[in-house]
Order: C-alpha cells, then sequence, then structure tokens
C-alpha cells in the first residue's frame, strides 16, 4: 500500500498548473457551482417544450416536501377520467387520503415481515434491511392499486393537506420510531417463549397505536362525503353521501387490473422477457403482488407512445436527480459538459450503473406528451411533475430520447398495448429478487 506524499502532490500541482483551462475551470466552479459552470447552452436551446403529441391534464400539483410522487403521479392519471366524466376543467385527488392508509398498511406489512423473520439474527442482512426505513413515504404503482382497490380515492376538499402530509418529515420520524420499538416487543417476546399466534395477537393494539398517532397527524379519512363542485359550462353538481370506493368506481371507472409495469433492466441476472418480483416488497398484505415485465427499452418507448396516442398518460419511473435541471426543466444526458469541465469522461452504462449503485428509479412521473419524427420515432417527451408550477415551465419537464434510454426504468402499461407474446411473457410466474435488489426501489424523490 502506498500513501499520497508530498512530491506525489507536487506533481499533481505542476499537471494541474501546467494548463490555461484548469484555473478557467477552477474560477468558474468556485464561483458558480458545477453545473451551472458547465450547462450545453446549445442543449437548453434545443429543449423545446412543443409535441406532436399532447395530452390535455389538469392544474399543476405539489407534492410539497413529502415523498409521495407515486401517489401524485397515479392520481394525476385517474382526475383525467373525473374531468372527463363530470366535464370538468380540473380537479384534483386528496393525496393525503391514500398517505394515511399506506401508512397503516404498511405498518401491517412491516409487523407481519418481523413475525415472519424473529428466528433470524438480528444482524441477518434481512432484518437489518426491514428496519432500515419501514414506512418511508416512496412506493411502486402495484401499491397504489392495492390501496384504490381497497380504499378508493376522495377529492382533495373531502381530506385536505395537513402540515404533516405535506412536509412528512417529522411524521415518518415518530411513526419509525414506534415501529422499531414494536419490532424490538416483538422479537423480544419471541425469545421469552411467546407463540407465533400470541405475536399476531399483539400486533392489532400496535396497528391500533399506529391508527391513533395517523389521525392526529393527517385527520380522520372519510368513510363518505358530498362533492360539490362546477363544471365547464357553470353547472353546479353534488353527488351526495358517496363512499371513496364507489366515488373511484363512478367517477375514475379504470380498470386497474388492465395496468402492468414494464421494467428496463439491462444487467445479466435479469433475462429479457421474464418476470420479476421483490420480496418483502408491499403495502397492503392481501394485495396484490408487485411484479414486472423486463423489456428493452425500444418496446417501453413503443408502448409508452401506443398509449399516450389512444390520449391517456403514462405513469413512469425514472432516476430524476441525474442531469437535469429544475430551474429550466429539461431532462438531457448532454445537458451539461461534464466531461470537458473536468477533462475526464463517465463511461458507465446503464446496465454497470445499476450493478455499482450509480443509479436507480427515485422519483415517478406522467409522461403526457411526445414528440415523433417523420420516422415515427420519439425525439423529446413531455413530463408532468409533482413539484408545483414554478419548476420546470410551468410544472412540466422536457426528456430528451436518449436520457429516456439511460435513466427511465419503469411504465405503466394498458394490457391491450402488449403484443400477444409480450402479453405471454407477463403471464409467467415471476422471478423473485432480494429486496435490496435495484429494482425494489421505491419512488420517493422530493
Amino acid at each position: 500500500m502506498k500513501d499520497i506524499t508530498v512530491d506525489l502532490l507536487k506533481k499533481y500541482e505542476k499537471g494541474f498548473d501546467s494548463e490555461r483551462f484548469n484555473e478557467i475551470a477552477m474560477n468558474a466552479v468556485v464561483n458558480n457551482g458545477i453545473n451551472k459552470s458547465a450547462v450545453n447552452y446549445g442543449e437548453v436551446r434545443r429543449a423545446r417544450h412543443n409535441y406532436s403529441i399532447t395530452i390535455e391534464t389538469g392544474d399543476i400539483t405539489n407534492q410539497k416536501q413529502s415523498g409521495r410522487c407515486w401517489m401524485f403521479a397515479a392520481l394525476n392519471l385517474m382526475r383525467i377520467e373525473v374531468m372527463k366524466n363530470l366535464n370538468l376543467k380540473t380537479v384534483e385527488l386528496s393525496q393525503s387520503y391514500p398517505l394515511f392508509y399506506d401508512k397503516l398498511e404498511k405498518t401491517n406489512y412491516f409487523l407481519d415481515s418481523i413475525i415472519k423473520t424473529v428466528n433470524e439474527p438480528l444482524e441477518e442482512r434481512l432484518v437489518s434491511h426491514l428496519l432500515t426505513d419501514p414506512l418511508c413515504d416512496g412506493g411502486q404503482w402495484d401499491m397504489f392499486v392495492n390501496l384504490v382497490k381497497k380504499y378508493g380515492v376522495v377529492p382533495k376538499d373531502a381530506m385536505p393537506e395537513s402540515i404533516s402530509s405535506s412536509a412528512t418529515r417529522e411524521l415518518d420520524r415518530y411513526l419509525t420510531l414506534k415501529l422499531r420499538e414494536f419490532a424490538h416487543t416483538i422479537r423480544s417476546s419471541h425469545e421469552k417463549g411467546k407463540s407465533v399466534d400470541e405475536l399476531y395477537n399483539m400486533k392489532e393494539e400496535m396497528l391500533n397505536t399506529i391508527y391513533r398517532m395517523l389521525t392526529i397527524s393527517l385527520g380522520k379519512p372519510p368513510t363518505e362525503f358530498t362533492y360539490e363542485v362546477s363544471d365547464k359550462n357553470g353547472k353546479f353538481i353534488r353527488i351526495e353521501n358517496i363512499t371513496p370506493v364507489d366515488f373511484y368506481n363512478k367517477y375514475v371507472g379504470i380498470d386497474l387490473d388492465d395496468y402492468i409495469s414494464i421494467i428496463n433492466a439491462p444487467t445479466k441476472d435479469k433475462p429479457y422477457g421474464k418476470t420479476f418480483t421483490v420480496d418483502y416488497l408491499g403495502n397492503v398484505v392481501e394485495g396484490r403482488e408487485i411484479k414486472y415485465l423486463n423489456l428493452p427499452i425500444d418496446d417501453l418507448k413503443r408502448l409508452a407512445i401506443k398509449q399516450m396516442k389512444d390520449n391517456k398518460p403514462v405513469w413512469f419511473g425514472s432516476d430524476v436527480g441525474q442531469f437535469s435541471t429544475r430551474e429550466d426543466g429539461i431532462l438531457s444526458t448532454t445537458l451539461f459538459d461534464i466531461d470537458d469541465l473536468y477533462t475526464t469522461t463517465f463511461p458507465l452504462t446503464k446496465e454497470e450503473r445499476l450493478n455499482y449503485h450509480e443509479s436507480l428509479m427515485t422519483h415517478a412521473m406522467l409522461l403526457t406528451g411526445v414528440n415523433l419524427d417523420d420516422q415515427d420515432l420519439a425525439n423529446r417527451w413531455r413530463v408532468e411533475n409533482s413539484w408545483g408550477k414554478d419548476v420546470g415551465k410551468d410544472g412540466f419537464y422536457v426528456m430528451t430520447d436518449k436520457w429516456f434510454d439511460e435513466f427511465v426504468y419503469q411504465v405503466v402499461i394498458n394490457k391491450k398495448y402488449l403484443s400477444k407474446e409480450q402479453f405471454e411473457m407477463f403471464e409467467q410466474d415471476p422471478i423473485r429478487l432480494h429486496p435490496w435488489d435495484p429494482m425494489g426501489s421505491l419512488a420517493k424523490n422530493k
């Protein structure tokens, strides 16, 4: 093993000083930061917010200081059906309502997982993984489907935002503290001779504690409500005493069983044409299991375009922090000339980034448009975000096709757009992945 010596440092310094550009780059970065110093102005000019296919949506939403992007994207997709069915210019469905039940269901899922693993040593990777982040805000499409099927949806005024739903850090902190305490209680009780049946009986009171904490923090979720609104023509609408499940069935009406997750994971352990699930990943114990079909990235694009040609947006998951700017709302692999700034290269492929923990899905948004060339191929994509209208161009991002290749990992597609061969692929029994696999990541970017 060799140390970094004084002579070696002098050699490095001499090499640095020998290139005038290094000093120019240093001055720029020290004063302006890395990304601002490396912005590719030409790419900013090319990133036009014009598209050959555009899907009209409601007003831009804002998840604020919470990791509910997966909920916002799903509800923004669903609200379009409410707008059509009630002739509304815009509507917003409550994001606080599913947050309440997601936390409660994740508590139940977590406690079940702790009971299932009581005989595993505490220091084992699986138990450590379960304890790391038992109740985060993040989620997956299939997890949201489970919530909607069980609890339905409500308009925002039926369960408005609270301080704790818009900024979840404090709530997550105390819920997590309680869940780790419960995990300790369960494991300690088992060590003292309690049976598994007795542990499950203990769980009911634990759930009651979490229910009380959630209700105090978020308010009591409605079991029925009255919705009043005026449509585009000024006609007043009153829907009285309707349950959240009935509201979903009548005014959203999407058959959620028709929508499936297609992923692009170009790693050797995940062959294309196979389906996958992730152990210990979920929220509703009795809900449907998370399931992905892994396909080449061009298949994801073709399926997304098919769906949008039918005026249906596409829920998708990506690594939004990579080569993006909030100010201009651009997602582009050539947005920053980092290679030239540092006179080096960053050559990791998508497969290598997944394998070496450099990238994974972090954020869910909606594809609401695409620009197609004369060959019907995409060159840029319209993205509806949930960070408010002051981020990007009035809340929208433009994504280059190359960025889609490198950093989009998942799209949710109606099964009717799949080919017969792709549908048969999806019907396969899934290969089970470890809980810590990159494809087990949750969309939770704030």
